[in-house]
């Protein structure tokens, strides 16, 4: 199939599209419904029809998401670039935004590792059913919720 330039344009099914990005089909359906995919042309026979240009944008998708950019910033970001009057700056703010939740995932991850590494450390792995890290973890549970 050409289109109006003389360009070969690819009707890629689900299938096809699914391995050529790696991305399941049921990621896919998820990203349609989410409204970050646009829904796919159709064949005679219902079959979806992926383009090129929707290879991309599912590529794009999965990037952002193994950066772990949320659904919403993931919009956000298609927002911007559909419009196509985007700035680099707005993408920034969006970026550094993000790399502001990960920089608090890791602090938090790292306190996390910490109180893992005492908790087991205290444990000396012996045979007795008294164990400190079972005492630590209910202790610690009965804390009120904050």
């Amino acid at each position: 199939m050409t289109g109006g330039t003389g360009v070969r344009v690819r009707r890629l099914t689900r299938g096809v599209v699914s391995k050529l990005t790696g991305c399941n089909i049921e990621t896919m359906r998820y990203y349609e419904r989410a409204g970050l995919m646009p829904d796919p042309a159709r064949s005679q026979g219902g079959h979806r029809i992926y383009s090129d240009d929707q290879v991309r944008r599912l590529m794009f998708i999965r990037r952002c998401r193994e950066l772990g950019f949320r659904v919403e910033q993931i919009r956000e970001l298609l927002r911007l670039v559909d419009g196509g009057d985007y700035t680099c700056a707005e993408v920034r703010v969006i970026t550094v935004d993000h790399l502001d939740d990960v920089s608090r995932k890791i602090a938090d991850l790292r306190i996390i590792q910490t109180t893992l590494r005492d908790m087991a450390a205290e444990c000396d792995g012996g045979d007795v059913p008294e164990c400190p890290i079972v005492d630590v973890l209910f202790k610690n549970s009965a804390r009120p919720a904050q």
